[in-house]
């Protein structure tokens, strides 16, 4: 009887289930898309029931249409957007307020109000992070302060805090299991990155009780089963990783020094540092890579907020195109100096200006400018916030010569190329380039057995296209000022907004 991987991976606008033969292979997907709520500007929430159904929905349907039944699924490994925070009652399993997404600025203020060097220095020095609204900590602020009666319950041990992955886990093991892993318990704002323990002291700050938290694991683990009702019979959960890391494990980055670059809803640059948590005097993040059998690797991690988002924008908001797809062909024409740079600042900018206020523009249209130079100017502005996190890693003193890319938009070929370009160093695209998935599997695969390395997943690892720079340094340092400029316009714009309010 053939023996599966089951990845579950719940993104910003989707949830998908992916089976994975033992060889990594993949054998079917199944993907259901979910609203997503504005409720205020700047804000971003989900639905959680959409979250949680949407998962059991494409499991259920990826192991009916191949007729794999529970007994033929190994383990489950679970990779999930990663800052977004759910708080639920724990004796019921409802949540006390929507899902609170990566994405949303609503703590901007709070943040503001409470910052200072001190505390920002405590924060960086123990997390790895910037004090953002970017991170858990401060949305769980947020909903203890906003919910009526949510802040007593808290300080009766009666509500639980989680990241997508522990909402899950909570749910499909019947509320008996309340755990993460380090990769995302390092993205919250509470978690100490070198002690690898919850920080009482930023509880405090924040005061939030520790009874909301849960119990942190290594990234494959033995994490709970799943509940029999579910899916027939019990399913070993034994892999958590955020999505960003679980990349970093499906390129293989497993030796210090390795990048990859992942262009989903937003994009994520994270650099491999192995057991040392370099501190980046940039902006950047410095954050938990994975931990296995209780030994941790470390990364720098630069975020960007936009990306495959821009394309969305494009498509459902503009009208431009009717799939992303489309853009390839549309842009190929276009000379890539073509004047017009799209800042996709619709949150506010990422690493490494972190500026929560600043909103998205576009910038140098003229007469001339139509749909395709605009598409083409949205898919150019992903390989320019890459530069600004390579520049940032330069200044950092961290180069990689090589970078894998992976996620819906490395699949295409223009704009790899033109990121090659503007980076002026290599960008290798594997061939499987839905690899968030595959580091779960990858995890699970490690602690049932299927595989027995690191080294032996690295040379699992397959290039599909290989994109070199043919820019010339004096095109590409011109194209890079004048993106520089716009986001100067951008900014400055934003701070004349803020002072003359």
């Amino acid at each position: 009887m053939s023996k599966y991987i089951l990845s579950i991976d719940q993104g910003t606008t989707s949830s998908r289930a992916i089976l994975f033969t033992k060889d990594a292979k993949v054998v079917d997907t199944a993907q259901q898309t979910f609203p997503q709520h504005f409720p205020n500007n700047g804000w971003v929430e989900h639905d959680p029931n959409d979250i949680l159904q949407t998962v059991l929905s494409t499991c259920k349907t990826v192991l009916a249409n191949n007729q794999v039944t529970a007994e033929q699924v190994i383990a489950i490994g679970i990779t999930n957007q990663r800052e977004t925070t759910l708080v639920w009652n724990k004796k019921t399993g409802q949540p006390i307020y929507n899902a609170i997404v990566w994405q949303d600025r609503r703590t901007s203020e709070y943040c503001e109000q409470i910052r200072s060097n001190k505390l920002s220095k405590k924060i960086s020095d123990k997390t790895g992070l910037l004090l953002d609204p970017y991170f858990s900590a401060t949305k769980i602020r947020w909903i203890l302060d906003n919910v009526a009666g949510a802040q007593q319950q808290a300080q009766a041990g009666e509500l639980a805090f989680g990241t997508v992955d522990s909402y899950l886990l909570w749910h499909l093991t019947a509320g008996k299991v309340h755990r993460t892993d380090a990769t995302n318990a390092s993205r919250t704002l509470l978690f100490n990155i070198h002690q690898q323990c919850w920080d009482e002291e930023l509880l405090t700050q924040f005061n939030i009780p520790h009874s909301m938290l849960p119990e942190v694991m290594d990234s494959a683990a033995e994490f709970g089963s799943t509940s029999s009702e579910l899916f027939g019979a019990p399913i070993k959960i034994c892999a958590m990783a955020g999505d960003q890391q679980a990349a970093l494990i499906g390129q293989a980055c497993f030796k210090e020094g390795m990048a990859k670059s992942t262009y989903g809803t937003g994009c994520f640059l994270m650099l491999n540092t192995g057991d040392k948590a370099l501190t980046s005097n940039n902006r950047l993040l410095t954050t938990v890579a994975y931990r296995l059998n209780g030994r941790v690797t470390y990364a720098i991690e630069g975020s960007i907020f936009m990306a495959g988002a821009t394309m969305q924008w494009i498509v459902e908001g503009l009208k431009l195109l009717e799939h992303a797809g489309d853009s390839e062909a549309m842009v190929k024409d276009v000379p890539l100096d073509h004047g017009v740079f799209l800042v996709p600042s619709f949150t506010g900018l990422g690493a490494p200006y972190w500026d929560a206020n600043a909103r998205g523009a576009i910038l140098g249209l003229t007469r001339d400018s139509g749909i395709s130079t605009i598409v083409a100017a949205a898919l150019q502005s992903v390989g320019y916030q890459t530069k600004d996190l390579q520049k940032a890693m330069e200044g950092d003193g961290l180069r990689p010569s090589i970078l894998r890319v992976d996620g819906g938009m490395a699949k295409n070929n223009w704009a790899m190329q033109f990121l090659a370009n503007i980076l002026g160093a290599s960008v290798e695209r594997p061939a499987l380039t839905e690899t968030t998935s595959l580091g779960v599997a990858y995890l699970a695969g490690l602690q049932t057995g299927v595989y027995q390395s690191t080294e032996q997943l690295a040379t699992m690892w397959q290039c599909d296209r290989r994109f070199e720079p043919t820019m010339n340094i004096d095109e590409r340092n011109d194209l890079y000022a004048k993106w520089q400029h716009c986001i100067a316009q951008v900014t400055l714009s934003n701070n004349a907004t803020k002072d003359d309010c």
